[in-house]
């Protein structure tokens, strides 16, 4: 990493931490060269509190640290960007983020990801979703393949269902990955690493 401008900061350089998937902001803290370190080297967003004058790590009591994938500087070499992923709500009020509207490209999809397995803990047999998983992977698997086939059948005779079709298609993905005990940041991950 460069030189950074701790002189210009006082010793204290912000830190904006920002989920890795998403690209939501998650919190902004503030790092002296030892909290930098401690999270280099331990590789868990560490911070400086201003108030209680000490290092802390992120969710050493709740639990929901933060494990760091990448850190940036900005142009001016006194601000922090790190791309991380959180292990559980960042804010202390049980929120994603601390910035209570803060946009990210994903949340429809982890919201979809609640409801299924909400779907699936109710056991409710009215519920198309419990009945999709209860009848196993294999049927899973069928659904999937059609609704494939019926995305391809729309882009292909221009009858304006793509939309419509992908998102049937979307939503079965992710009933078979849920399925498979996997989810949609998991396909993410793979993405990531093609992508190096």
């Amino acid at each position: 990493m460069i030189k950074l401008d701790w002189k210009k900061v006082n010793g204290l350089i912000p830190a904006i931490i920002q989920d890795h998937q998403s690209l939501q902001v998650l919190m902004l803290g503030y790092m002296n060269e030892e909290a930098l370190k401690i999270s280099q080297s331990t590789g868990f967003a560490t911070f400086f509190s201003r108030t209680r004058q000490c290092i802390w790590t992120k969710g050493e009591t709740s639990g929901n640290k933060l494990a760091i994938k990448k850190i940036v500087h900005d142009c001016d070499n006194d601000t922090l960007l790190i791309l991380a992923e959180n292990k559980g709500p960042t804010c202390h009020l049980g929120r994603n983020s601390c910035f209570l509207d803060a946009p990210s490209s994903i949340n429809v999809i982890k919201n979809l990801e609640q409801t299924i397995d909400h779907r699936i803990e109710e056991a409710d047999m009215s519920s198309y979703t419990y009945q999709l998983f209860k009848d196993g992977i294999k049927e899973i698997a069928k659904k999937v393949t059609e609704e494939a086939g019926e995305v391809s059948i729309a882009a292909v005779t221009k009858d304006g269902r793509v939309i419509s079709e992908s998102a049937d298609l979307m939503y079965h993905l992710l009933v078979m990955l849920r399925a498979q005990n996997l989810n949609y940041s998991d396909v993410l991950d793979e993405l990531e690493l093609r992508s190096k």
